[in-house]
């Protein structure tokens, strides 16, 4: 699809400190943006539309099939890219996105063992001309991703799975941004946050600097 705007994607296994930092980027991107009269819409997967939020409930609660589990997933895409991000990029927004299509990769290829090649065949068949611009992944060392979970809130039924799961999700993840290192950054959350601000300050940067020459 022809777009005007910018889709950014953030990544990590469950206690990666993603979601810490999204609303941080969110914030500096759209003071980046107003005097160009650009919105930024935060959303994520699975989920972002009503629809998708209701099956979010499912996808993280009841167990099923794998490809059940994949095709549902991608389901949730579809509506999120035809409700949210396509009509936003076109007409000029910019969207964050707490998870896409890297995630399925990774907890269902990576850590659930389904073959890639059905997982390459659905992302083809629902978004063969959009990737994100620039995706950040947030890696963590198992260990301090499981300390970081809540442990006074109820766990998902991925977010309770054992430690092999997790790292082949790792594992996909890295594999993932070695095979597009175009558009993955990768950020070392074992850092401080304000050590992981100052990094996502020079890719606030560098986004809104590609922004201005797109235009």
């Amino acid at each position: 699809m022809n777009h005007t705007g910018k889709f950014i994607s953030f990544e990590g296994i469950d206690g990666a400190g993603k979601s810490t930092h999204l609303a941080y980027v969110a914030e500096k991107l759209q003071q980046g943006l107003q005097a160009r009269g650009v919105h930024v819409i935060t959303t994520r997967e699975p989920g972002g539309t009503p629809l998708g939020e209701t099956l979010r409930q499912l996808l993280l609660q009841e167990k099923m099939h794998l490809e059940t589990e994949a095709l549902l997933m991608f389901a949730v895409r579809r509506e999120h890219l035809a409700q949210v991000i396509e009509p936003a990029l076109a007409r000029g927004d910019w969207v964050i996105s707490d998870r896409f299509t890297d995630a399925t990769f990774a907890y269902q290829g990576g850590g659930r063992h389904l073959s890639l090649d059905k997982l390459d065949a659905l992302e083809q068949w629902v978004h063969p001309h959009l990737q994100p611009d620039m995706t950040l992944l947030f890696d963590v060392p198992l260990e301090v991703a499981r300390a970081r979970l809540d442990a006074t809130r109820e766990l998902d039924k991925f977010e309770q799975e054992k430690t092999d799961f997790f790292l082949a999700t790792r594992a996909e993840y890295l594999r993932r941004a070695a095979q597009f290192p175009e558009r993955f950054r990768i950020i070392d959350s074992t850092q401080s946050i304000p050590a992981i601000r100052a990094e996502l300050d020079l890719l606030v940067a560098e986004l809104l600097q590609s922004g201005q020459d797109q235009q």
